[in-house]
């Protein structure tokens, strides 16, 4: 999972966070959601139930039109922040 994240930023104006435990605990949370779910779903969001709706909670989600992204500089996890 983290190979594939240290793929999907390269070249981006973001990057994964420092804090490498957090990135580790994401991680497997997201992998757990691909188990128990089928999706790779953030871990840090509860997904509804509803098929269209659990489609934006997929990881990496669509973060650059997040607020938390324009105020703060990272998606809504923490763990692409802006470099």
């Amino acid at each position: 999972m983290i190979s594939a994240w240290e793929s999907f930023i390269e070249g981006k104006e973001f990057k994964l966070s420092e804090d490498r435990e957090m990135v580790r605990t994401l991680a497997v949370g997201e992998l757990e959601n691909m188990k128990n779910k089928g999706f790779k779903y953030c871990p840090c969001r509860i997904t509804t139930g509803d098929f269209e709706k659990d489609l934006n909670l997929i990881c990496p989600c669509n973060f650059l039109v997040q607020k938390t992204w324009k105020e703060y500089g990272e998606c809504w996890c923490g763990l692409f922040v802006k470099r």
